[in-house]
Formats: structure tokens, C-alpha cells, sequence
């Protein structure tokens, strides 16, 4: 009877002892089942919180180049209207800086007697016409004579008037019209038209326009 007794009481001890290692693994594996689940709940959150990042950055790398472009195009647009404005400005300077010079005789006279020099030079040999509004023609009649053998020596230069709407200046052509230079106060300004540009971008950036180099370049 003792003996059976003994081995009940080794039976339970070893049962309980069995029983206590179980519920330890139970427990360990019950632990790292948890800290594995914590830890890929973590790591889930930050590539989520990564991935929230990541798209707010490129959404406030967009919006900041959407504005830059709009400050770029409201900028450039800007100095489209001023570069207007100011081209503008300087036309209207020119044209009544020239409108004086046209009242002036000695100073009208010598700069068309410039231009007709000019031109001489440039076109072909041959008789020459030369064409002025119908308003300079009586005035230069008396002088024309002079003008030309200072400005074209040993050429023909027939007055002409051409009849067009024009603030004054010259244009020289050959006689049989294959060829003209065209210094008309019109025909100048078209052509000055980059420089004009050029002049008011430098008023932009504060540099002294040069009327004079337009008039007399």
C-alpha cells in the first residue's frame, strides 16, 4: 500500500512537473508570438507612416513647383507688359526727339546729308534718286546741290518727293529702282526694333536709354 502510494505521489509530481514545463513553452511561445505581432504592427506602421511621408513630400514638391511655375509665368508676363511699355516709352521719346530735329535745319540738313553719304557708298555706281516727304523737298531744293557733291561726289541725285505719310528722313535709291536704302524715319525704327528691345530691357535693369545712338547709329 505504501508503495502504490509513492508511486501516485511520483505519478502527480511528474504530471504537475510536466504540466508546469508545458504551460512555461505555452507561455514563451504565447510572448514571442506577441512581440512578433507587436513588432510587424510596427514595422506595418512605419512603412505606412514612410509611405505618408514620402507622398506628402512629393505633393509638397508639386505644389511648390506649380507655384514657382505660376510666379514664372506671372513674372515673365510682367516683363513682357513693362518691356512693352517701355519700348513704347522710347518710340514716343524718339519720334518727338526726331520731330525737333526736323524743325531744325543745320541739324535736319547734316543728318540726311549723313544718310545720303551712307547710302551712296552702299549702292551700286549709277544715277541716283533720292526720295523725301513732300514737306522737305522745297526746303532742301536750295541746298540739295551742296549736299549732294558733299555726300555723293561724283553721282547724279534727283530730288524726289514719295509722297507717303512719313516724320522725315531719306531714302536713296538707283535710278532704274533695282535698289534702295530706306533711311525714313519709319523705315529706321522698324529696323531698330531688337535695339529698341535691347534699350528697354536695360531700362529694366536701370541702365540709361541712348536716344541718340537710335537717331544718329
Amino acid at each position: 500500500m505504501m508503495e502504490a502510494d509513492n508511486q501516485v505521489s511520483q505519478l502527480e509530481e511528474a504530471l504537475i512537473h510536466q504540466a508546469e514545463t508545458l504551460a512555461r513553452e505555452q507561455r514563451q511561445n504565447a510572448e514571442s508570438a506577441r512581440d512578433r505581432i507587436l513588432k510587424e504592427g510596427a514595422d506595418r506602421l512605419k512603412l505606412a507612416a514612410d509611405r505618408e511621408a514620402l507622398a506628402a513630400r512629393d505633393e509638397a514638391e508639386r505644389l511648390v513647383r506649380r507655384q514657382v511655375q505660376a510666379a514664372e509665368f506671372r513674372m515673365a508676363a510682367e516683363l513682357d507688359r513693362l518691356r512693352w511699355a517701355l519700348t513704347e516709352d522710347i518710340l514716343s521719346g524718339m519720334q518727338l526727339a526726331f520731330r525737333h530735329l526736323v524743325d531744325d535745319d543745320r541739324r535736319y540738313f547734316d543728318l540726311l546729308e549723313g544718310w545720303l553719304a551712307s547710302a551712296a557708298r552702299t549702292l551700286p555706281a549709277g544715277d541716283l534718286i533720292a526720295e523725301v516727304r513732300a514737306l522737305d523737298q522745297p526746303r532742301l531744293e536750295a541746298v540739295w546741290s551742296a549736299m549732294v557733291e558733299r555726300g555723293a561726289p561724283g553721282r547724279k541725285v534727283e530730288l524726289h518727293a514719295h509722297g507717303n505719310s512719313s516724320e522725315g528722313g531719306i531714302r536713296v535709291l538707283l535710278a532704274d529702282r533695282r535698289a534702295q536704302i530706306d533711311h525714313t524715319f519709319e523705315a529706321r525704327q522698324s529696323r531698330l526694333g531688337d535695339d529698341l528691345a535691347r534699350e528697354a530691357m536695360e531700362r529694366l535693369f536701370a541702365s540709361a536709354p541712348n536716344l541718340g545712338s537710335l537717331l544718329h547709329g
